[in-house]
């Protein structure tokens, strides 16, 4: 289906693209007018179900749905609620998710992080976004490719395990850059290296925050499903969940870890300050004899000691001489102490 409007990427409706899936077969693009007259129920093939996915940055888009989805009340009402959260909930036989996921172009800021709503029943599944999104986009990629789907919770595992895998990459590329930043400070290179922990920290801790509640949602939907949905969609629905656990947990371990570089950072940062400092208290007072003697005979007044004297200037050198030696086994020792 070719969008009629570039400026959202969807028809009229807000419609980014439709497939109708057969038994067995791949998924066969469908209209709005289709998607209407499938939604009223118009269309029964048997054993088919619809996949269809909207923009909602298109102002038809929730005037659209609410005139032809089935409880769209409970989907209206997941749309404009506060919290983001990951969570999948079980209303008069329509699964309501909202899952987090991360921006087509993610580069590791906290802002790429965006929602999407999904409605599943036993003939169609219905996914909103506001902005593109990389696990729901490979699995567009996935049906336009030819795979073929046997109802609309295997599409949701589909796109949870897509979810998975696009986490376990995030992953992968911040362990990389926390790799980086370790070879780094073992080198003694830390500049710009606290700013880069930090970023790669929020980012985990939002991903963490918004997506941790999705598996043990899944857990509690699993143990006791809808009779629509079929034993094997709930196996595969279970392993996906228990793939995505996995990968929180990796998410975890590396949080926890740059956390811990991040404290080496902050040690090594102050060692180097407190080195620093005690550098500039020897200079300081290595040359406190000689400033207050300077100072001393400096005054313009008469009565200057040894003014006359032949050998006057060797005997203030040797009288600095001595005292700067006298303050500096004292500023050693008590280094040393």
């Amino acid at each position: 289906m070719l969008p009629s409007d570039a400026s959202y990427g969807s028809d009229r409706s807000g419609l980014i693209s439709g497939f109708l899936f057969h038994p067995g077969g791949r998924g066969e693009p469908l209209d709005t007018a289709a998607a209407a007259r499938w939604l009223s129920g118009e269309d029964t093939s048997g054993g088919a179900f619809a996949w269809l996915h909207f923009n909602l940055a298109n102002a038809a888009t929730e005037r659209w749905l609410g005139e032809h989805l089935d409880n769209a009340e409970a989907f209206m009402d997941a749309l404009h609620e506060g919290s983001r959260s990951t969570r999948i909930e079980h209303t008069q036989d329509t699964l309501i998710a909202v899952v987090n996921d991360v921006l087509y172009d993610f580069d590791f800021e906290p802002s790429q992080i965006a929602t999407q709503w999904i409605s599943v029943d036993a003939r169609t599944l219905v996914s909103a976004r506001l902005q593109p999104l990389r696990a729901i986009d490979r699995l567009r990629a996935a049906v336009k490719g030819g795979e073929t789907f046997d109802s609309s919770v295997a599409l949701l595992t589909h796109l949870l395990r897509d979810q998975a895998d696009v986490l376990a990459q995030i992953v992968r590329a911040a362990t990389e850059r926390a790799d980086k930043v370790e070879d780094g400070l073992l080198a003694g290179r830390i500049q710009h290296s606290r700013a880069r922990l930090g970023t790669l920290r929020r980012v985990l801790v939002r991903l963490r925050r918004l997506l941790a509640p999705e598996p043990g949602a899944l857990f509690r939907l699993l143990n006791q499903p809808p009779a629509w949905i079929a034993d094997d969609d709930v196996h595969d629905l279970r392993h996906s969940t228990e793939e995505f656990s996995a990968v929180l947990g990796d998410m975890a371990a590396l949080q926890e870890r740059i956390k811990l570089l991040q404290e080496e950072i902050v040690a090594r940062v102050t060692e180097e300050t407190n080195r620093s400092v005690y550098v500039l208290t020897m200079v300081t007072v290595l040359a406190l004899p000689i400033n207050m003697i300077a100072g001393l005979l400096g005054m313009n007044v008469g009565g200057i000691p040894l003014a006359e004297h032949p050998h006057g200037f060797l005997i203030i050198v040797a009288i600095i001489a001595s005292f700067t030696v006298m303050a500096a086994r004292w500023a050693f020792r008590r280094q040393e102490e």
